[in-house]
């Protein structure tokens, strides 16, 4: 199950450029039974190594936009770095909550329900932002935001990525999900770097599996690009997530 999921995720990357690593925690972290900090290492590295194969194909297509991939990418670059390296390490194992002692890891998978149901319901409603020219701390801004989101809870951050690109550049989505994919490979990369102490707890045989699948799964998307249309594809998705997350939150507070 884990495995043919590892494909759908890839596929979600080929086809809107965002949404696969925000399924990839918990795909480790509940068919597979990874820790969940572990986890987003490994999504980190599985999104990131797709990703690559992505903007790879962007490039070749000149459909990244470097100028802006500069401009936005550049912050969210040192953020995610920053904060996987020296953030990261300072969340406690375990937190006290009004008297109640919960576990790091439970407050890490709430946290990533939470992020996941304002990611479906930004891609469900397809929220824009009205046309203007933003000031450069304003984009600075987001691109830190971006990377932080990556760093913490391991999730590239496409679906953040997306809609800045096309609502602060004005980019077309062909574009804005080429050079999210560029954005989403380096800043994975650079939060691993910032990981890098829990490279020798890798599965590598697992992990190596499950991203060898993402990658055909995102030639299948590119493919099936052409032929299926974007906007409804991006609810279904979103319904997806949405179900996801509500899975996430009951299995956390011990509902299921």
């Amino acid at each position: 199950m884990g495995l043919f999921l590892a494909v759908f995720v890839g596929i979600t990357l080929g086809l809107v450029g965002s949404g696969g690593s925000i399924l990839t925690v918990p795909i480790f972290v509940y068919v597979f039974g990874v820790d969940p900090v572990l986890a987003t290492a490994y999504s980190l590295f599985a999104i990131g190594a797709t990703s690559i194969i992505g903007g790879t194909k962007g490039f070749i297509s000149k459909d990244v936009d470097i100028d802006k991939l500069l401009k936005f990418g550049i912050p969210s670059m040192i953020s995610v770095f920053l904060t996987r390296k020296f953030l990261v390490p300072l969340i406690p194992d375990q937190f006290n909550i009004m008297g109640y002692i919960i576990q790091q890891e439970v407050v890490l998978m709430v946290s990533f329900a939470v992020l996941m149901l304002f990611a479906a319901y930004a891609m469900f409603h397809e929220i824009n932002i009205p046309k203007a020219q933003f000031p450069f701390i304003t984009v600075v801004a987001k691109g830190v935001f971006v990377g932080s989101v990556t760093g913490i809870v391991g999730a590239g951050g496409g679906f953040l990525i997306i809609p800045a690109l096309t609502n602060f550049f004005n980019l077309s989505m062909k574009k804005a999900v080429a050079t999210s994919l560029v954005l989403i490979a380096i800043n994975s990369f650079l939060g691993l770097l910032g990981d890098w102490r829990r490279i020798d707890l890798f599965d590598w045989n697992l992990l190596l599996q499950y991203t060898l699948l993402t990658i055909v799964g995102i030639f299948i998307g590119f493919y099936l690009s052409n032929k299926i249309d974007g906007k409804k594809l991006k609810r279904i998705f979103s319904v997806g997530i949405m179900a996801v997350a509500i899975f996430v939150l009951l299995t956390e507070f011990g509902i299921i």
